[in-house]
């Protein structure tokens, strides 16, 4: 399996049976896929605003190990492009290409957009601080024992 001209790493290998590819769902669609989840036994995974849903057979409810999806059907639905070589056997998935992000254009004053407003932020008030009375809590750091003295000087 080839994702955008770069081999995809897996341990389960997809195979074919009667003129169709079946790829494992990890890694394959769990790399694609924005989100999936498992309604019962549908699985339904979610690429770019588009949805499919796959029926799966009970065993494999809640597996993502060993369940496998004809690849074909499922990531043309994603949006994804999909050849299989049959000589080569190699299955080549091409993802279609993200837009183009722009970045906003700079202030510019005199094209007469709106000034944006100032924001008010109110001053936070001051925590109160606390006010021990009564009786003065014991003492929470040890105490060395014995207490130290001076010692006594050695006779030689």
């Amino acid at each position: 399996m080839i994702v955008d001209g770069r081999p995809l790493a897996a341990y389960a290998r997809a195979y074919e049976s009667a003129g169709r590819v079946y790829a494992p769902v990890a890694p394959l669609l769990t790399r694609l896929a924005d989100r999936f989840w498992f309604d019962g036994d549908t699985l339904v995974i979610e690429r770019a605003g588009r949805r499919v849903s796959v029926a799966l057979e009970p065993r494999f409810r809640g597996e993502l190990d060993g369940t496998y999806v004809p690849a074909g059907p499922v990531l043309r639905a994603l949006g994804a492009g999909v050849r299989y070589d049959p000589a080569a056997r190699r299955l080549a998935v091409t993802l279609p290409k993200a837009g183009a992000l722009a970045s906003p254009s700079p202030f510019d004053p005199s094209r007469g957009e709106v000034a944006p407003n100032p924001v008010f932020t109110p001053v936070a008030p001051p925590t109160p601080r606390p006010v021990w009375t009564g009786s003065p809590l014991p003492r929470r750091t040890a105490l060395p024992y014995p207490p130290r003295t001076a010692r006594p000087e050695r006779k030689r």
